[in-house]
């Protein structure tokens, strides 16, 4: 893997960030992607084999800038784990056209813009395309209406990059990770949420971003070579079980 390159939106922290240090114990060098500079700049100072560049994925020109100067800072690209997002939550009726346009520009146009452009290079090194989507892609949730449209869009964006760029042996797959014990994460949730979730998943636990790393790490390798069009719920169960689960247990 020492000659191999992975490039990772949203690499400042949470699970980009955990990818970019797996990646980098395993002989990968890395391009962190992320559009806060600052905090850019500091994760990088601690990634030895990684360099940080500064982009807002759903810029088309920044997006076009960005690709172009890794593969000359790089001389390739083996991998792209498109996984920066944003979240905003609330009721159907209270979320305005600017709020779902934010989370879309993110969410999918990013994937969309991020791997376009990195096309050129995925060919000549017949590499693999990551996506990061989520649970919430998979199944409806309260309060989710642009977040969880966004991510559905990321789950079939990924299978049409399977069945298009499967010719240049350009592998494409998305990972949904179900709650994972992020800073955000737990910032914003109460007790009462994370007792319910603990309830509704049949591991009774979040996952870490480490747990989710190792999922992305998996498909970016050889050991995928023949896994394209796939879509991993890493969610501890989540998604396999109904309603009731909870009730069940007691």
């Amino acid at each position: 893997m020492e000659n191999k390159v992975a490039l990772i939106t949203g690499a400042a922290r949470g699970i980009g960030l955990a990818t970019t240090h797996l990646l980098l114990s395993r002989g990968w060098r890395v391009a962190m992607i992320d559009r806060d500079g600052e905090a850019l700049d500091a994760a990088a100072s601690s990634a030895d084999g990684a360099q940080a560049f500064q982009c807002d994925v759903s810029d088309p020109v920044a997006v076009g800038t960005m690709a172009a100067a890794v593969t000359e800072a790089f001389g390739r690209i083996d991998a792209v784990v498109n996984n920066a997002g944003v979240a905003e939550f609330g009721p159907i009726g209270e979320t305005d056209f600017a709020c779902w346009r934010r989370v879309m520009e993110t969410n999918l146009d990013g994937v969309f813009l991020v791997s376009q452009a990195t096309l050129p290079a995925l060919k000549m090194s017949r590499g693999a395309l990551v996506n990061i989507a989520s649970i919430s892609g998979l199944r409806a949730s309260t309060l989710r209406v642009a977040y969880g449209t966004s991510k559905a869009g990321v789950i079939q964006l990924t299978r049409q990059q399977a069945a298009e760029l499967g010719e240049f042996g350009i592998r494409a797959n998305c990972i949904c990770p179900g709650p994972v014990r992020t800073k955000l994460a737990m910032a914003v949730h109460s007790q009462q949420i994370i007792d319910a979730y603990h309830d509704a998943i049949p591991l009774n636990r979040y996952g870490s971003e480490t747990e989710i790393a190792e999922c992305i790490a998996f498909l970016c390798s050889d050991q995928a070579s023949y896994v394209t069009g796939q879509v991993l719920a890493a969610d501890g169960g989540f998604e396999a079980t109904g309603v009731g689960l909870p009730a069940l247990r007691r």
